[in-house]
């Protein structure tokens, strides 16, 4: 039975994250390359986040809790430990490394307490590769090289850099340094972004963007609160101001099953997009590939949320943590992904729109 009045884990505020974001005078920085953004992954050779080939650059932070997400390493707004129990061999090296005195060794684990400060120094420690930390402060310099070394795929299939996360817009200054940087070396730019933005500063940002890559998920205020941690109200406002602004928008539609598969969510979406001038929808199939993530990080408790709590994943014994970001709540049975994402698919066709099974 899912509890629609089930707490929600405190999350990152627009606020609460704007203001961690390292001013550059006080940081020292003198040029828009210069300032510093927390990223916790970049991936290269991507077919699924926009057009042609890209390198995606991971942005940490983001202000929903979403139960399905597959990147709950993204969602702190700081730097998080992972560990990785299946492969520790237990040689206590990290113990002996740690500066904080926050690894102990109970129960045959090597245990990581709340006095952990996520410095790293334990990562460098371990050989065997147990530990990672989830999160690393770069310039947008740092950044650029890593982006420029895929060049000439880009230019071979017609693809460039997407900015994902997390929530790229969480990192204003950052994204901003990378957007005006991309365009200065003609790199086609898209952002990914769940909407969840201060709209004078989404629309400032937007018109050095190449292509927004908008993920909607609820039409419903009410089941977007609960499934999300928040409201969509300013995610449809949002969408609907870049539509407006005549910004390119392809909408993604994260489907998951007895969530927002339903027919009254699809035709509500199919409406909000007509009305909008929208007409390209990506649909993107639930997976679990990221369960076993949950049980790695401090934030996590001993099992992920409800909408994968069906797929293996590792319990978390290592790293204590006072806060969790799972959802107290019961799962539910998935259902059938394959036939119900290819009714979506001719649902919105049917409509007129172009669409694409995956990003």
């Amino acid at each position: 039975m899912i509890d629609q009045g089930a707490a929600i884990p405190a999350l990152c505020t627009l606020d609460t994250m704007m203001s961690t974001e390292p001013n550059p005078v006080t940081a020292g920085a003198t040029t828009s390359a210069e300032f510093r953004g927390l990223i916790f992954n970049i991936m290269r050779f991507c077919l699924h986040d926009g057009p042609g080939t890209r390198t995606t650059v991971f942005f940490k932070g983001c202000p929903l809790c979403c139960w399905w997400c597959h990147n709950p390493e993204g969602r702190s707004a700081k730097p998080e430990l992972m560990f990785f129990e299946n492969r520790c061999v237990l040689c206590g090296e990290c113990l002996k490394a740690c500066p904080h005195g926050a690894i102990v060794q109970e129960d045959g684990v090597m245990r990581t307490t709340k006095a952990c400060r996520a410095c790293g120094t334990c990562v460098d420690a371990c050989a065997a590769g147990a530990r990672e930390l989830a999160g690393q402060w770069m310039t947008a310099a740092e950044v650029l090289d890593e982006i420029e070394k895929d060049r000439l795929f880009w230019d071979e299939s017609g693809g460039g850099v997407t900015f994902s996360g997390g929530e790229p817009f969480l990192q204003p200054n950052f994204l901003e340094s990378l957007l005006d940087a991309c365009r200065a070396r003609h790199i086609h730019t898209a952002v990914e972004t769940c909407g969840y933005a201060k709209r004078d500063m989404l629309l400032r940002l937007g018109g050095k963007v190449d292509l927004f890559l908008f993920d909607l998920k609820l039409l419903d205020s009410e089941k977007h609160r609960a499934h999300t941690g928040r409201s969509n109200e300013s995610i449809l406002a949002n969408l609907s101001a870049l539509a407006q602004a005549g910004r390119d928008v392809i909408v993604r539609y994260p489907v998951i099953p007895e969530v927002n598969g339903d027919e009254e969510n699809v035709k509500e979406m199919v409406a909000l997009l007509q009305s909008l001038g929208i007409g390209r929808i990506h649909l993107l199939p639930f997976h679990r590939a990221g369960a076993a993530k949950y049980g790695r990080l401090p934030a996590a408790a001993l099992s992920p949320p409800p909408r994968l709590a069906n797929a293996p994943a590792e319990r978390g014994r290592g790293i204590e943590s006072e806060s969790s970001l799972t959802s107290p709540v019961e799962p539910a049975e998935p259902g059938e992904p394959v036939e119900l994402i290819e009714h979506i698919a001719q649902e919105f066709k049917a409509h007129g729109f172009e669409v694409r099974i995956g990003g």
